[in-house]
């Protein structure tokens, strides 16, 4: 008892360590910036110190940060009120709102049961079509439910049936090499579909408010296609390099995935009209340079679909049960995204980053493209949380890319999937973060098939950059 005390008084004292040095940092910034700094881009520039400090090393929830952001900046007064609530008017907010209760409307269905089942029972006679199946199954979730953190905690109760199933314990190389694979598939599942990941979403919506153009559905899709072909394909070859699973029977498992299959039955009315609703909202993401609807149009379309009398299976109140605290931290990340470029702040961040020697050499496409990938991997490293890496890169590379006179899409849509690939650090993205919860894996287990995932994946967007790129002409 007296240990544990210990330990939890430790991790106080360490919380409040780290919440006193971002006060500190945010009074250093407002004293020590030079007097010619303006008061607005001076606070905004303060207000994003404290904040990044806070959102990298969680001494508090980071929705509660969020919070705080936006006190501040009514308080400090840099920039009107509309522009300080603005990020939650973006078409981003509504767009993870939308995906969520798209993701909880589908629970409600056996679909995603269904799917599971079958493919452990078609695959299933061993370990190896265990973990393909499951692989595969965490891919095709991504085109019809959004957020990666979803997709994942989907994914758990099937995963821990299996493992209980087999009993095996958590030092066996199977059940690590299920959990480190369920995490990683979830990584790489954000990278081909523009709203699988809240990451690409951001992304797209700082390149449409710097620059006025957009990546649409399709565009992200056939951008990004091979690459993800590539990295799904290394990711399971290197998760099971690194962790081989012991010899076993899975017979057993096989027949209890077909009986529960069966059990079943033919498809009822519900997933019929869930089917429908989900290839018609998929239809919408993928024609949108045609029809010029936002993804967002898609995603509420569907909630309504799915709520409505006649064409709804899904209760509306449980439709209800998301994740606010994904809202708030969307929309104050925005908003303070809106703050810096309105009270001037980016300007003068950008002459920080943009020595002539760094133009020089971000001018060259062929640095530039490397450059990126690389720094958006380290940077992601340190600022943990993929939303506050996304928001407070991107208007720094926008920056380099137009005065280098290098296309911006090409730099936002580079760095936006690199910061999805985090294998490392448990803490880099929510699906490391809900699997590692379970107890099951430790940090220690995430290193080693994360270091080569991690060179693995540079390595293969550098070359899917230097060929497939440059023959569609997406990089000229």
């Amino acid at each position: 008892m007296a240990e544990k005390y210990k330990h939890t008084n430790g991790i106080r004292w360490g919380q409040a360590a780290v919440f006193a040095s971002a006060i500190l940092l945010f009074l250093a910034v407002l004293a020590f910036l030079p007097e010619t700094v303006p008061w607005p881009a001076r606070s905004t520039i303060a207000i994003m110190v404290f904040g990044l400090v806070l959102w990298a090393f969680a001494p508090i929830p980071i929705e509660l940060t969020s919070i705080i952001i936006i006190v501040l900046l009514i308080v400090m007064k840099p920039v009107e009120m509309d522009v300080i609530l603005s990020g939650f008017a973006s078409p981003a907010v509504f767009l993870i709102i939308g995906g969520m209760m798209m993701a909880v409307g589908v629970n409600q269905t056996l679909l995603v049961k269904r799917m599971t089942y079958f493919l452990l029972s078609l695959m299933g006679k061993s370990a190896k079509g265990i973990y393909i199946g499951f692989f595969i199954l965490m891919q095709v979730q991504a085109f019809f439910i959004p957020a990666t953190a979803v997709r994942a905690s989907l994914m758990l109760p099937i995963l821990s049936n299996i493992i209980e199933e087999t009993g095996m314990d958590e030092r066996s190389n199977f059940n690590k090499l299920m959990y480190i694979g369920a995490a990683f598939g979830g990584n790489v599942s954000g990278a081909v579909v523009l709203t699988a990941a809240i990451g690409n979403i951001l992304a797209v919506e700082i390149l449409r408010l710097y620059e006025g153009v957009s990546i649409s559905y399709l565009q992200w899709f056939i951008y990004a296609a091979p690459m993800w072909i590539l990295l799904v394909l290394a990711t399971m070859y290197i998760v099971w390099k690194c962790y081989p699973p012991e010899s076993y029977s899975f017979e057993k498992l096989q027949i209890e995935m077909k009986s529960k299959y069966d059990s079943l039955g033919s498809l009822s009315i519900d997933e019929k009209k869930c089917i429908g609703i989900l290839v018609v909202t998929i239809l919408i993401w993928f024609t949108e340079s045609w029809h010029g609807y936002h993804p967002t149009f898609g995603a509420l379309l569907a909630v309504i679909l799915m709520a409505i009398p006649v064409t709804g299976f899904a209760a509306w109140k449980k439709m209800l049960d998301i994740n606010f605290g994904m809202v708030l931290l969307i929309g104050a990340t925005l908003s303070l995204g809106y703050s810096l470029i309105e009270s001037g702040a980016i300007d003068l961040l950008e002459v920080l980053v943009s020595p002539q020697i760094v133009l020089d050499i971000f001018s060259n496409p062929w640095l530039a493209i490397p450059i990126t990938i690389i720094v958006s991997q380290i940077y992601h490293l340190g600022v943990t949380n993929v939303s506050t890496a996304v928001i407070t890169l991107m208007p720094v590379l926008i920056s380099l890319s137009v005065q280098s006179g290098v296309d911006p899409v090409v730099i936002v849509f580079a760095s936006a999937i690199s910061m999805l690939l985090g294998f490392l650090l448990i803490v880099e993205t929510m699906p490391n973060v809900v699997v590692h919860s379970t107890g099951r894996v430790s940090q220690k287990d995430f290193l080693w098939p994360g270091l080569w995932l991690t060179l693995a994946s540079i390595a293969i967007m550098i070359v899917i950059a230097y060929t497939y790129w440059r023959w569609i002409g997406f990089w000229p």
